[in-house]
């Protein structure tokens, strides 16, 4: 049996993987949180007050820690998106939605992409698989949308159009 075979008709653990992927969010709120503290004090400490008008650090720390809020917003709408998350298995003939876990070849790489309706661009190590983790918006998740086994997605990428045959959808 060939590598690519193999990887077709192994069975992958969608719910082991979301746990993954919601481990993963946690530490990333974790550190953007005491991060966003930590800029939040230097935003509004005594030594942060402008010497002149020129100095501007302290409006700069703002603008970084209002930024840091909004991706801890940003990221924990994505926990509440995944803790109500149904997966779905998906038959051979099945068209490609969200929760699919596809398998596609780009010029004889394989990739696995886990298409998830929140918090993409993440890879995640699962089951001896490096998983790709894109939501539907993405160019990659939308040209794949509504695609079967067999069918090619095509991105254009500046001057080149990629395509990726997909080989298994789970």
């Amino acid at each position: 049996m060939s590598e690519l075979t193999k990887h077709i008709h192994r069975r992958v653990n969608k719910t082991e993987l979301v746990r993954k992927i919601v481990e993963r969010l946690h530490q990333d709120l974790a550190g953007l949180k005491s991060a966003a503290l930590g800029t939040y004090a230097a935003a509004t400490g005594e030594e942060s007050k402008p010497e002149n008008k020129y100095d501007t650090f302290a409006l700069e720390a703002s603008y970084l820690a209002g930024a840091q809020a909004k991706r801890v917003l940003d990221i924990e709408a994505s926990l509440a998106v995944y803790k109500t998350l149904e997966l779905r298995n998906f038959a051979t003939q099945s068209r490609i939605e969200s929760t699919a876990l596809v398998e596609v070849d780009l010029d004889g790489k394989i990739t696995h992409v886990f298409i998830v309706p929140a918090r993409g661009s993440l890879t995640i190590e699962h089951e001896n698989l490096s998983i790709q983790v894109i939501t539907p918006q993405s160019p990659l998740g939308e040209a794949l949308l509504g695609l079967r086994i067999g069918d090619v997605a095509k991105i254009d990428k500046g001057t080149r159009e990629l395509e990726y045959e997909i080989i298994s959808v789970k």
